[in-house]
């Protein structure tokens, strides 16, 4: 089959005023040449769309088509003449250049163009590293140059959107005075930065956000915000254009906006609350996705995204494939595609894990198996009796070579979930004590026994608690390969323990970031990374990227 790449250069591109049109925004929108644009946040109006969220089991090492399949409910949706628009996250240059690649879907479903999409877009995520690091650069300067807030401790940290583990631990000196001090960068997609602008709701709600953010402590322990250096009003201006949503369109010339691209195994994983808003405001259907498993990304798209943002899911998506459940059996990458029904039978209780959490939230629940060619005739019988016996409803997806076509079956039955009542409440409530919620997350959905921490995390605990910061939501921070804090756990693992490794405040972003396990906030390249595969002659054509 042609490459993704192919496949995209071949699609006959609308201009990006024809795709406005659609949504009757031509008037209002910002163009980025021909194919991209900016939509002005005025045309957030009243949302009455219904809501339909795409997640997925847990990942594995071959990828499992969660924006594929995003992409091509939205394109069938829109194939059966009703109105949708799907709302996406923005690519990460480091998995783009790493092991994951790019994040606009594959095959006959994809978001165009791509190669702009995958690398630096309309330029959001390099004005959200600017302004992280123009914070960063404030808090030095203020040091240098006599330090009157008395900084004692610097807790922000600068970013960058690469994979570059040499950036985990580095010393910084300024110039010859014999001042220094110890820093870290994130990658810039799990940055609080990254958080304040996919959680805000206008630019007044981003400068406040910004102020809010905490910097550090004094010696004897004062609290230290961004605010106290006068700076929000500037770090808000590198933001300006970045706040503003981006509409692109799929491969069959439907809208999509594409905005802000925070990790979920790290920060809280969906796309801008102004996006989603925005969607709901324009299209009868809005279809949107959350970063990696249902463990993950889907518990914080509905315990913090849905509560801050007052949303209410119209269906939950679980998207599956069968490989992805071989694999959590246990069985060797080399035995992968090879039919294998007792391997099947052996990891599928890692999709009935992730139904049952997904039922805590709502009942409004689909399995989309997103087919490949090596999946058999067995494979395929097993996993529908499998959730016909547990009363799930489900249906087949082979868009990546059928595009809109081969969704149009689960189209009309979420259509028909989407007529139901929302039903949605959340795991917890903002106001229970932290480690109370906590325990929620990490009983009720991993189904851990027992949550190990030191004194020094109890201590951090009651310290957020005794400065007011208690009702904060949680961003649990971990591997997204297991439900336990061991990436080597497959399946779905019962009674084991958990340890919480740290705990950060995020007062700007608004909620509390739990880590588990040995988690990076900067990843690294592999040894054997996708921008060895990557290329582009004197004519800009490209090669590799994916």
């Amino acid at each position: 089959m042609k490459s993704d790449i192919d496949i995209s250069r071949e699609c006959n591109l609308l201009n990006i005023t024809e795709i406005a049109k659609k949504l009757n925004i031509e008037n209002n929108i910002e163009c980025y040449g021909k194919f991209k644009a900016k939509i002005n946040l005025n045309e957030i109006k009243s949302q009455n769309g219904k809501l339909i969220l795409v997640t997925s089991t847990n990942p594995t090492p071959f990828g499992e088509g969660k924006t594929t399949v995003s992409i091509a409910i939205n394109d069938a949706i829109n194939k059966l003449g009703e109105k949708s628009l799907v709302v996406l996250r923005e690519p990460s240059l480091g998995p783009v250049f790493g092991i994951k690649g790019g994040a606009t879907g594959g095959g006959y479903s994809q978001v165009v163009p791509m190669e702009d999409i995958n690398l630096h877009f309309t330029g959001d995520i390099p004005a959200i590293e600017s302004a992280n690091n123009l914070l960063c650069a404030i808090i030095d300067n203020h040091i240098y140059q006599g330090n009157q807030l008395g900084i004692d401790k610097v807790v922000f940290n600068r970013c960058i959107d690469l994979n570059d583990r040499a950036l985990r631990n580095v010393v910084l000196k300024y110039d010859n005075n014999g001042l220094e001090r110890e820093e870290k960068f994130n990658i810039s997609v799990a940055s609080e930065m990254m958080a304040i602008l996919c959680l805000s709701k206008n630019i007044d709600d981003l400068k406040n956000r910004i102020g809010n953010i905490l910097i550090g402590y004094t010696k004897d322990g004062k609290m230290l915000f961004a605010k106290d250096l006068n700076c929000e009003g500037a770090i808000a201006l590198l933001l300006k254009d970045a706040i503003k949503p981006n509409l692109v369109q799929t491969l069959e010339n439907n809208p999509a906006i594409i905005h802000g691209g925070p990790f979920a195994n790290i920060a809280h994983g969906c796309n801008s609350l102004i996006a989603t808003k925005l969607g709901l405001s324009l299209s009868k259907y809005v279809v949107t996705e959350a970063g990696f498993g249902s463990d993950l990304g889907a518990e914080k798209f509905l315990d913090i995204k849905c509560q801050l943002g007052n949303l209410k899911p119209n269906c939950i998506v679980i998207n599956v494939t069968i490989r992805s459940l071989k694999y959590n059996s246990g069985i060797s990458k080399e035995d992968i595609n090879k039919e294998n029904l007792d391997a099947l039978k052996n990891g599928i209780c890692n999709l009935k894990r992730h139904i049952e959490n997904m039922q805590k939230y709502t009942k409004n629940i689909i399995v989309c198996i997103n087919k490949f060619n090596y999946d058999t005739d067995n494979e395929i019988a097993y996993l529908k009796d499998y959730l016909t016996n547990l009363g799930i409803e489900a249906d087949i997806c082979t868009s990546y070579k059928d595009g809109s076509n081969g969704a149009l079956s689960l189209a009309k039955k979420i259509i028909k979930i989407c007529d139901n009542e929302s039903d949605y409440k959340p795991l917890y409530n903002f106001n229970e004590p932290v480690i109370d919620k906590i325990n929620k997350i990490c009983k009720q959905i991993y189904r851990a026994k027992n949550i190990n921490m030191s004194d020094e995390i109890i201590k951090k605990i009651n310290m957020i608690e005794s400065n007011g910061y208690g009702s904060l939501p949680i961003c649990i921070a971990k591997t997204q390969y297991s439900f336990t804090d061991n990436p080597k756990l497959l399946g779905a693992p019962n009674d084991f323990d958990m340890t919480i490794t740290d705990i950060k405040l995020c007062t700007g972003a608004g909620f509390i970031v739990v880590f588990m396990g040995n988690i990076m906030t900067m990843p690294g390249l592999a040894k054997n990374s996708a921008y060895l595969n990557m290329d582009i002659d004197n004519n800009g054509n490209i090669s590799g990227l994916f």
